[in-house]
């Protein structure tokens, strides 16, 4: 006689930080609109027909002919010396002074976003966002379980009065900022509030992270200094960079600079992370920085940018709903929009879709009290003919 075979047990339930987190809706949009005939404002991407490709195989062809069993070897957590001493040297010229031995090179900035997170993020403690704020960092923070606190914010940024109120109340562990033309908003904080912002931090004891993936990219207006070179805030800030939107996002490389008393337990958390970034593309990069001229990169990149910028901003009026309104950031790749009232982005990206045009609404950007009539849109990926014409299908979607 054959016993039945015995049911198999149900399998432990995932973390509950899992089953929390949403995934990101951007990345939902971007697989909606992956059409070829959809002209997307959604994906926050650099324009891949501007990426310096020949100069890049230059850089990995070399370094393979000349030390492959090198870069294709296991490497030290830290990163590699060359490109820790080339982003040194470029902040150093930039007005932050530092040495090779402050940078912690990252897979991405986001990793970077991540191995803060780990070392100084208990479940249950405060982080203060802008708001809105990059989608990723809420991802990043609620996976670490805190407790995501948005500051009150005007065309400007932040508020410092207001993060001065709230640091009182809430007594956060961390400020997360993105101070040269913001993700998602494109706005910029002026010099005189990342003072402000220093001194709060230096009177009140919590640590910041300064985001600046796009300060390279400014397009008119005088550069602003890092809130980390304020002597304020210099023990307490981690500036993140990366090299996805000046070199190429498919490297996955980026970088992150901090004082000792972080830099070390973030490279041990790298260490448990992923040992190092990889070799190979850290070679090749540092190989670029050396033989090719990024800044004559940067100005062509950024002259084409600005096209796009102003080609978006001259077709908003005739394309978007009487009574909107938007910014025009000084650089960057994003300007924010917010419809009338009574409008929601979310409800109307259907219509959007079926004529074949992408916006990403702005409501999941936000940690908390989101408002439905704001979207995100991106001018970087298309010529100002497809940006005229994806606005002219925008028209029709709100119609």
């Amino acid at each position: 006689m054959t016993m039945p075979a015995a049911a198999a047990a149900a399998l432990p339930a995932l973390a509950a930080r899992a089953r929390e987190v949403a995934a990101s809706p951007v990345r939902e949009i971007l697989a909606l609109t992956a059409r070829p005939e959809v002209i997307s404002f959604a994906g926050g991407l650099p324009a891949p027909e501007l990426f310096d490709a020949a100069g890049i195989r230059a850089a990995y062809d070399r370094v393979l002919a000349e030390r492959a069993a090198t870069v294709l070897q296991y490497s030290t957590t830290e990163g590699d010396p060359a490109l820790r001493a080339a982003v040194a040297g470029r902040l150093t010229r930039r007005g932050l002074a530092t040495g090779a031995g402050d940078i912690l090179v990252t897979g991405g900035s986001q990793q970077g976003l991540s191995l803060l997170a780990t070392v100084l993020l208990e479940p249950g403690d405060v982080v203060l966002v802008e708001s809105p704020t990059y989608l990723a960092a809420l991802q990043c923070f609620g996976f670490a379980g805190a407790r995501v606190v948005p500051v009150p914010t005007d065309e400007d940024g932040v508020r410092p009065d207001a993060l001065e109120e709230l640091v009182l109340r809430e007594r956060p562990k961390l400020l997360y900022l993105i101070p040269d033309f913001q993700n998602p908003t494109g706005r910029t904080l002026p010099a005189e509030r990342r003072r402000a912002v220093a001194e709060v931090a230096g009177r009140h004891g919590l640590w910041i992270a300064e985001d600046d993936p796009y300060g390279e990219l400014r397009f008119e207006g005088d550069r602003l200094p890092w809130i980390s070179s304020y002597e304020a805030a210099a023990d307490r800030t981690v500036l993140l960079g990366s090299f996805s939107k000046v070199m190429a996002p498919g490297m996955r490389l980026g970088w992150l600079r901090a004082p000792e008393a972080l830099l070390r337990p973030c490279v041990i958390a790298k260490q448990a992370a992923d040992l190092h970034t990889s070799t190979v593309d850290q070679a090749a990069a540092a190989r670029y920085l050396a033989d090719s001229d990024l800044d004559a990169h940067l100005l062509r990149v950024r002259t084409a940018y600005r096209a796009r910028r102003d080609a978006l901003l001259a077709g908003l009026p005739a394309a978007l709903p009487a009574g909107s309104t938007w910014n025009r950031p000084e650089g960057g790749m994003f300007l924010w929009v917010r419809l009338p009232a009574g409008h929601d982005a979310t409800a109307l990206l259907p219509a959007a879709i079926t004529h074949d045009v992408a916006y990403v609404p702005g409501a999941p950007f936000y940690a908390a009290d989101a408002d439905p009539a704001t979207l995100r849109m991106s001018f970087t990926t298309h010529t100002p003919d497809e940006i005229a014409e994806g606005l002219r299908r925008l028209t029709l979607a709100f119609g």
